[in-house]
């Protein structure tokens, strides 16, 4: 059974010695510069103009990755202090011998939660699948004889929540160990805490996908071993608990305010989704006061707010109810779909996949950006293969000067340089990635 002092860990990569929680400055808490670290980055910051749901939104009010982000971020942090407060009331070692504090397991999530989308690329889940298909199926398929298994496999089936612990970790630009960020917050973040050259039980959770490139297998085996995640067969571990609580925020938020984009697009009708959202929150509506809202959007406000509230404080329960489980690697579901809610959240999921997900602007944005995607990993990909064999031509140097100037490349094998290549288009945000493929298609002119 996983070790809630071993979990708690403070380690940062490179560190020789132990971090103690008691000798920690209560005025700069090393879970709260996890936090800090990662607002800071370049990576969350292009999350600005990357997809939620709609891609090349020109509405204001649409969440984007980064409003999502800060959303699941602020419901991680609510879930974390509810769970530590239980868990330190249950455990008190951890508090009295120790010195850990609930808000502790509140900063933890709230970091990994803030970063759970880092690795994502542009147009959203299209852009992870036009990387995949590109390979499998596209032109990229020419360097499969040239690479390993495990790497074609990472290719066809790139993965955001592996590229996010990726670029969490990756030393360049004289940032060894890039972020820094405490075992403990990486151990929350990687929900998926296996790599993609094994197939464990699928049917689990923690095994759905994989999180971890095989280049980064030695660094997670690192962050592992000090959190105490035993292995559970080659190169794949149990999950951190905390990854349930950062989980089950992001659940929240995409299944609510998802929901309420579709409303505010015009894509779901008002009265028909407001019905929906008191289903859900019936037990908790306070009927007076929502009859005295005459304005839409304050309704759906409230009701969000309501929404929220009620799904943080029964996630929070059955993540109290099941601790032991979950330390034993015994939950094998997502905290929502236990929920005495399900049934209204399946609903509401249902609706939006059926009038938002699926709907003809989304579809056809989702189009656009797959070319996009796939026309700049070809052109970027062909210059690079043509210069390494020496048969670059004058087009190929103009890339390379243009857009892969400070991609040192030279020095990677193809499958490394592949990888690499595919992390960096990973970090473009919707918009340059539009503008580049219209540039190299001639359209800027």
């Amino acid at each position: 059974m996983l070790n809630w002092e071993n979990l708690l860990s403070l380690k940062r990569f490179g560190d020789k010695t132990k971090r103690l929680r008691k000798e920690q400055d209560e005025t700069r808490l090393g879970f709260e510069v996890d936090y800090d670290r990662v607002i800071f980055s370049s990576a969350f910051r292009s999350l600005q103009d990357k997809t939620q749901v709609i891609p090349l939104s020109k509405t204001d009010f649409v969440h984007t990755r980064l409003t999502h982000s800060l959303e699941v971020s602020v419901v991680g942090r609510s879930l974390g202090r509810i769970v530590g407060k239980a868990i330190l009331e249950k455990y008190p070692h951890l508090e009295q011998s120790l010195g850990y504090q609930f808000g502790d397991f509140g900063a933890i999530v709230a970091a990994a939660a803030l970063a759970h989308d880092i690795g994502n690329p542009p147009f959203g889940h299209s852009g992870e699948k036009a990387i995949g298909a590109f390979f499998e199926r596209g032109n990229g398929k020419r360097f499969k004889n040239e690479i390993s298994e495990w790497a074609y496999k990472d290719l066809t089936k790139f993965e955001g929540n592996a590229n996010g612990f990726k670029l969490l970790n990756e030393s360049k630009h004289g940032t060894v160990g890039g972020l820094r960020l405490s075992y403990a917050t990486l151990g929350a973040f990687t929900k998926y805490p296996r790599t993609s050259e094994i197939n464990p039980d699928e049917t689990h959770v923690a095994y759905k996908k994989y999180g971890v490139f095989k280049p980064d297998t030695d660094l997670f085996e690192d962050v592992a071993k000090d959190l105490g995640l035993d292995s559970t067969s080659q190169n794949a571990f149990m999950r951190h608990p905390l990854a349930y609580l950062v989980e089950a925020a992001d659940d929240i938020c995409y299944t609510i305010i998802d929901f309420e984009d579709g409303i505010n697009l015009g894509l779901i009708p008002e009265d028909y989704a407001l019905e929906y959202l008191i289903k859900l929150v019936s037990p908790k509506l306070n009927r007076e006061k929502y009859a005295q809202l005459t304005n839409t959007n304050h309704r759906l406000n409230y009701l969000r707010s309501v929404a929220i509230s009620q799904l943080i404080q029964e996630t929070s329960r059955l993540f109290i109810d099941n601790e032991e489980r979950i330390r034993k690697g015994e939950l094998t579901k997502p905290l929502t779909k236990l929920s005495k809610y399900k049934a209204q959240i399946d609903d509401i999921i249902k609706v939006s996949v059926e009038n938002i997900y699926e709907s003809q602007e989304v579809l056809e944005k989702e189009t656009v950006g797959y070319r996009v995607i796939s026309e700049i990993l070809d052109q970027f990909s062909s210059a690079i293969d043509n210069y390494k064999k020496g048969k670059d031509n004058h087009y190929d140097r103009i890339i390379i000067k243009s857009y892969l100037k400070d991609f040192d490349f030279e020095s990677l094998n193809t499958e490394e340089w592949l990888l690499e290549l595919c992390s960096q288009v990973a970090l473009l945000t919707d918009s340059r990635a539009l503008d580049i493929y219209k540039t190299l298609s001639g359209q800027n002119l």
